[in-house]
Parts: C-alpha cells; structure tokens; sequence
C-alpha cells in the first residue's frame, strides 16, 4: 500500500492546511491560553498609551511614552512572530535603555490629598504617568508568570527576556515621578535601617572546594 505523501497529508477532510501547520503543534494548551493573554495585553498598553499622548503637557514625558510605544511595538512583533512559528523570530529581543538617572529622592513632603478625577480636564502628568507605570508594572508580572508555564523553548526565552525591559521602563517612570514629587519614597529611621541591613549573615559555599 503506498504511502500518502506529505501534501496528502497536509489535505484534512477537503481542507489545505498551511505549510507550517506541523511547526505550530509545538504549543501547550496552557501556553496558547497564557501568549493570547500576553499579547492582547501589549495590544491594551499600546492603546491606551495613544491616549495618554493626546493629554500629556510635558515634553519628557511626552518622549517616554513614546519610546516606550516604539520599543513595545517591535517586542509585539518579535513575540507574534515566535507564537505564530515557534522558530526564532526574524528581529530578536531588544534591550530597553531608559533616559533616566538613577538617582532617587527620598523623604516626604506635605502635599493635596489625591482623590478621582471629576472629569477628563482633569487629567495631569502626575496622573498619566502613573497609569504607564501602572501597564508597565502589570506586564512585567504577567509576563513572569506566563514564562513559566511555557513549553516551547523559542517562546519561552522570548517572554522571559521581555521582563527586564518592562521593569527597566517601569522604572524610568517611577524616577520621572519621584523627581517632579508624584511618587515619594519614604525611609525609615537610620538607626532601625541600620538594624536591618545587619540582620543577616553570609555563609561558605559548599562543595567549591579545590581538588
């Protein structure tokens, strides 16, 4: 009895299946459930980042979330692209490099009490840097836990290399606010810092001892 031959096969009750059909089989059920999760959450940050733009006042925040609609928009295309084949993607991931120092101001200092807007005028930066930290920081954690329940290795490391980036612009926000006195850091106390910082102890490293 011959053999049917690789186009017979690609033939399932009438229908032509695409070529790449046996590539796309390599994905969990889990995984599939957690990359649309992923994916049509990046979707969500870059449209509701089209919205902030239209009412952000000033320039340097204005850049930021620019750069980061940019580079988010590419590392979509990566991760698509690797969902879709399951084969490394034709542009790799990106490392983020925020515009930021890295120099906080910490303490407090007396302010108005925040409360809900009463209306869309009453949109600020203080605010509209806050939602971007806030689908920055929710993607990073998503991002983390979706890596872990991924079977094919391509996409795997594509997600888990994408978590650095969501934390390095999370925090190019934090320092945007933290300098203009959104988002302040309070410290404790030096003697009770210092108390803490002491609490533990290093220990040896069993088993790299010399031969």
């Amino acid at each position: 009895m011959q053999k049917p031959n690789q186009n017979q096969n690609q033939q399932m009750g009438g229908t032509q299946m695409p070529p790449n059909m046996m590539q796309n089989k390599n994905h969990g059920g889990h995984e599939m459930f957690d990359a649309h999760e992923v994916i049509a959450g990046i979707i969500s940050m870059l449209d509701q980042y089209q919205m902030y733009e239209q009412h952000i006042q000033d320039p340097e925040l204005k850049d930021i979330a620019q750069r980061h609609s940019t580079f988010v928009t590419q590392m979509y295309n990566t991760i698509v692209q690797s969902f879709q084949t399951g084969q490394d993607p034709a542009q790799p991931t990106q490392q983020y490099k925020m515009a930021q120092n890295n120099d906080a101001v910490y303490g407090l200092k007396p302010g108005q009490p925040k409360k809900p807007n009463q209306s869309v005028n009453d949109l600020s930066d203080q605010g509209l840097s806050a939602y971007m930290l806030g689908q920055t920081k929710s993607l990073s954690t998503l991002l983390a836990m979706t890596a872990l329940e991924m079977t094919n290795p391509v996409l795997r490391r594509v997600i888990a290399d994408s978590v650095p980036n969501f934390i390095e612009m999370s925090y190019e926000t934090f320092l945007y606010q933290n300098k203009h006195g959104y988002y302040q850091v309070p410290q404790l106390q030096q003697q009770d810092m210092n108390q803490m910082l002491q609490s533990y102890a290093t220990v040896p490293v069993q088993g790299n001892k010399a031969h």
